[in-house]
């Protein structure tokens, strides 16, 4: 198998650049969000999208507050002790989703290891509010683990999001310095928990961390065996200095590779590049076949030219 490109810690190359946020749309959602005193992760994350997404008219929500019970060594999302949860907030968000008038939203929420609930009542109460208000508006959530609690899980699962997300983020062995509070066999059996619930799941994976090529391939298996119909993979990037470091910068050849491996594999739809995070595109993740339809055809493209 010939060798694939790579970049090792350098400055951050030409194809990591993005365009500032600017735009009418973008001042627009970003009024919507300071007034109805919303979080999104497009923001707590420094997600290098926000300017792309924020400018379509849509974005990211971050249920449960903006401070997270886990000190993951790549997240730039604050870690302490939340403040008390806040009962309006599905409303909230409801009505910010139904002024955006978007299609398709996507919620995530921090950690609350706090709660005996994990936050499962307000995630569930959060959809229900979205959709209510927003019947013909396509949901994914973006979950964390709930310390694996099967109960808690199937709490989000009875509100029937359209797609359900939790995402492994590295490999096995980078786990514990990467996701110092998760384990990963827990992550997969959340996927597992989802899929034998009758969800469409999802996860992501961050390079540039450390890992192998192969370690990667078996994560990717790994995510496959327990259920997972989408995955998202892209170059992590540090937050800040007291965050882990880039180990390298992958060159997007690679990031091909993936997306044509992942397929390979059996995944409905491999979203893979750069700049790709876990609500990169997500309103196309929810057609099923989409993905694997556009993979296909362009392969046999290739293949005439």
């Amino acid at each position: 198998m010939t060798e694939l490109p790579v970049v090792t810690r350098v400055k951050k190359p030409d194809w990591l650049r993005v365009k500032l946020p600017i735009g009418e749309e973008y001042k627009h959602v970003r009024n919507l969000v300071d007034t109805h005193k919303l979080h999104t992760i497009c923001e707590s994350g420094n997600c290098p999208n926000m300017g792309e997404c924020w400018g379509a008219g849509t974005a990211t929500f971050m249920i449960l507050g903006n401070i997270c019970t886990r000190s993951c060594g790549f997240c730039a999302v604050a870690t302490g002790r939340p403040l008390p949860v806040d009962y309006d907030e599905p409303q909230r968000v409801a009505e910010a989703i139904h002024l955006m008038k978007v299609k398709h939203a996507v919620i995530t929420s921090v950690d609350r290891d706090e709660l005996k609930d994990g936050g499962a009542q307000i995630w569930y109460n959060t959809i229900r509010a979205v959709k209510a208000l927003n019947p013909d508006t396509t949901l994914e959530t973006l979950i964390p683990d709930f310390k694996g609690n099967k109960e808690n899980i199937e709490t989000v699962m009875a509100a029937h999001p359209e797609v359900i997300s939790h995402n492994i983020e590295t490999v096995e062995r980078l786990t514990r310095k990467v996701r110092i509070q998760a384990k990963y066999w827990r992550s997969m059996e959340v996927i597992r928990i989802l899929k034998e619930g009758g969800m469409r799941t999802k996860s992501g994976i961050m390079l540039g961390l450390g890992e192998t090529r192969e370690e990667v391939l078996q994560t990717m298996r790994d995510l496959k065996d327990n259920g997972c119909d989408v995955v998202t993979i892209g170059q992590y990037l540090q937050p800040t200095q007291k965050h882990l470091p880039v180990e390298r910068f992958v060159h997007p050849n690679e990031f091909a590779f993936y997306r044509d491996a992942g397929y390979e594999m059996g995944f409905d739809y491999v979203e893979s590049g750069p700049l790709v995070r876990s609500s990169y595109h997500s309103e196309r993740h929810v057609i099923p076949g989409l993905g694997r339809k556009e993979w296909e055809e362009s392969r046999k493209l290739s293949a005439q030219q």
